[in-house]
């Protein structure tokens, strides 16, 4: 039977929080005033369904937007984006104060709180990368801070999985210290999401419900090892460095999963609020492809106007993915997908100037 989860305080384990926000630089700008799990709850909205798993990203192409955000100076403010943990990535690169995590499905606050406790108990990418796969540790892990990327990734493909139960109750417990309520069910979910981590290992693939699967899909290996398209590794696993700074956003309560539609009524508009309280900008908002099933289904023109509560400045930018035919001109040969980058003014200028009927016109350059 799985143990219940419950709520802990724990002076100790705050203040180690804190120290290792301190010495990442980190601020603190929702403890105290409100906790993680009452955050949660505030800017959350009841969760709808969408037809993938999203473990992971089916984007091949999700860090060639790299450069252009260097070139832009996005840096600091706040993050906000959607799906799995290449955002993550995104948030090692922009470095920001806080990020939230946006999906409509409740699901993916369920798998951002189980890697919210892998990060809690790894020191490093390679207890992480273990944790998460369900391998065992290796022998003297503080060793490996300083290992490359393809050591790290050598040994989990090396190595068997080993048997989840007692982790799986650590997990449980660590979860348990976040506040947020879950029911027997959400617990199983976690424990399925971790399970399918460990029995795919590094080939796990983004799986989709009720249509095929693609081959193209990258796997969990290709998306840790990808480059920009100046041919620099740029996942948050490949340098300890951008690793420990995502780490210590978490550690300190800042990386916040939040469930919501962009184009619905709540979840954006409270975050907008939340930033305007707190004096905070958008850096940049990641949207992957969901303007494509926003204007599908109607909700495009709400989407437009929560983006417009939130405060922005000048290098605000969107980024988003771009699938298939509509790629046409912007991928990098080889690749499916593309992504690309645009200034948060600008889309918001075209919108008010009538410029977007369709999901064409919005992917279309000025």
């Amino acid at each position: 039977m799985t143990r219940p989860l419950y709520k802990s305080a724990r002076p100790i384990a705050l203040a180690l929080c804190l120290l290792v926000a301190a010495a990442w630089g980190v601020r603190l700008e929702v403890q105290p005033k409100t906790s993680f799990a009452q955050l949660v709850k505030e800017l959350s909205e009841p969760g709808g369904f969408f037809d993938t798993d999203n473990l992971i990203s089916n984007e091949q192409s999700y860090l060639h937007v790299i450069p252009a955000l260097e070139q832009g100076g996005v840096r600091g403010g706040v993050y906000i984006g959607v799906g799995p943990d290449q955002n993550f990535s995104y948030v090692a690169h922009i470095r920001p104060k806080t990020a939230f995590i946006v999906d409509i499905r409740r699901d993916n606050l369920l798998l951002q709180l189980l890697l919210k406790a892998l990060f809690k108990l790894s020191r490093n990418r390679a207890e992480y990368l273990a944790l998460l796969t369900g391998r065992p540790v290796p022998d003297n892990v503080n060793a490996w801070r300083d290992a490359s990327i393809e050591r790290i990734v050598a040994y989990i493909d090396e190595t068997k999985a080993a048997p989840l139960h007692a982790l799986d109750l650590r997990l449980h417990d660590t979860i348990a210290t976040f506040g947020v309520p879950l029911s027997s069910e959400d617990i199983a979910t976690i424990d399925r999401f971790h399970a399918t981590f460990a029995r795919a290992g590094l080939s796990l693939r983004f799986q989709t419900f009720g249509r095929t699967g693609q081959m193209y899909y990258p796997n969990y290996r290709e998306l840790i090892l990808e480059t920009d398209r100046q041919g620099r590794k740029l996942s948050y696993l490949i340098s300890e460095d951008d690793f420990q700074f995502v780490r210590s956003l978490e550690a300190a309560d800042q990386i916040v999963p939040v469930v919501g539609d962009l184009g619905g009524t709540h979840a954006v508009a409270a975050i907008a609020q939340w930033m305007t309280e707190n004096k905070q900008h958008l850096s940049a908002f990641y949207v992957s492809n969901v303007e494509n099933y926003l204007f599908r289904n109607g909700g495009f023109e709400r989407y437009m106007q929560n983006l417009d509560r939130i405060p922005h400045n000048k290098r605000s930018v969107v980024i988003r993915s771009i699938f298939g035919r509509a790629a046409v001109g912007e991928a990098v040969p080889g690749y499916y997908s593309a992504s690309t980058v645009q200034n948060f003014d600008e889309l918001l200028a075209a919108y008010v100037a009538g410029r977007y009927r369709s999901y064409s016109d919005l992917l279309r350059k000025p």
